[in-house]
């Protein structure tokens, strides 16, 4: 069983760039209720889009640095991958 079934990722026309790969919506439905909520700090960037640009990030093997502004701050992308990685997030939505 796993956790994204059909199509994971869906294109979408965003400014400059033709297209952006974001998560599908059946894709979101299943991740979106393990994400952290109410965190403290600063105004929070879209999960979906920087989910999306760490996947993206990951499939291509870039800089974390160079990834497409599209997707969200590059700090914030990588900064989200890591910190989720030390709390188990991806663990527990890949389990699924």
């Amino acid at each position: 069983h796993t956790l994204i079934q059909g199509p994971p990722l869906k294109q979408e026309a965003v400014g400059n760039v033709a297209f952006i790969i974001l998560v599908s919506d059946e894709a979101w439905v299943a991740i979106e209720p393990h994400l952290p909520k109410n965190q403290p700090g600063a105004r929070r960037v879209d999960d979906r889009r920087v989910i999306s640009g760490i996947i993206h990030m990951l499939k291509c093997g870039g800089r974390w640095a160079d990834c497409p502004s599209e997707y969200g701050p590059s700090t914030t992308v990588y900064n989200r991958w890591n910190r989720w990685s030390r709390r188990g997030i991806w663990t527990r939505i890949l389990a699924r």
